[in-house]
C-alpha cells in the first residue's frame, strides 16, 4: 500500500489498520524467534506501513488543529 492510497482513509479507518499492522508485525517477530519465518522481508513492509501511517496520522492532526 502507498502513501496516496493510505491518505484517503478516514483518521479512524487509517487508525485501525495502523493497530491490525501493529498486531501482525507482533506476530510476526515472534514467529521469527520461534524459528518459523521464511520470508523476513514482511517485517520490513509491515515496518514501513506503520511509519507510514504515523506519519499520516499526524499531518492530519496538524493540519486539523492549524484550521481551528
Amino acid at each position: 500500500m502507498n502513501t496516496n492510497e493510505m491518505r484517503q482513509f478516514s483518521s479512524e479507518e487509517l487508525e485501525a489498520r495502523l493497530a491490525e499492522w501493529e498486531e501482525d508485525l507482533f506476530k510476526d517477530r515472534c514467529s521469527q524467534v520461534l524459528g518459523q519465518v521464511t520470508d523476513t522481508t514482511s517485517i520490513r513492509l509491515k515496518r514501513r506501513h506503520i511509519a507510514r501511517a504515523k506519519t499520516i496520522i499526524n499531518e492530519m492532526r496538524r493540519d486539523a488543529a492549524s484550521q481551528g
